[in-house]
């Protein structure tokens, strides 16, 4: 049985990097169906971006044609790294301009299943 790998990259999540790390530490080396229960269930806005990023890759695995136990899958990998960053101003008093920035995410995420074993013909004969 060979162990088969795809991945999802989700660019541009409007929350920090530091805050999607937390919701991504949460799930990381653990089964998909344990990390989809967990995610639902956090109450962080960040979580929805990770729930997508690890369905998304998911869906990926399980549709690349090879025959894998959805049983198997686990999150190989996962990262949070910093996205764009957008300048703003805000205006304050006497004509002044403070600036700010909005910081965006990605989310990679990694998964790896255990390809079903196939029956031979060997076996199919003893039956």
């Amino acid at each position: 049985m060979a162990t088969v790998f795809a991945h999802a990259y989700i660019k541009g999540t409007d929350s920090q990097p530091r805050k999607t790390n937390i919701v991504a530490s949460l799930v990381r080396d653990r089964y998909v169906s344990d990390a989809v229960v967990i995610l639902e269930h956090t109450p962080r806005r960040a979580a929805r971006a990770v729930l997508k990023a690890v369905e998304s890759a998911n869906a990926n695995l399980l549709n690349s044609g090879a025959s894998i136990d959805p049983k198997s899958i686990r999150i190989s990998r996962i990262s949070v790294t910093s996205g764009t960053r957008i300048r703003r101003y805000v205006p304050a008093s006497r004509g002044r301009a403070l600036p700010f920035e909005k910081i965006s995410s990605n989310i990679f995420v990694e998964v790896a299943g255990e390809e079903k074993a196939k029956k031979t013909s060997d076996e199919k004969e003893k039956k």
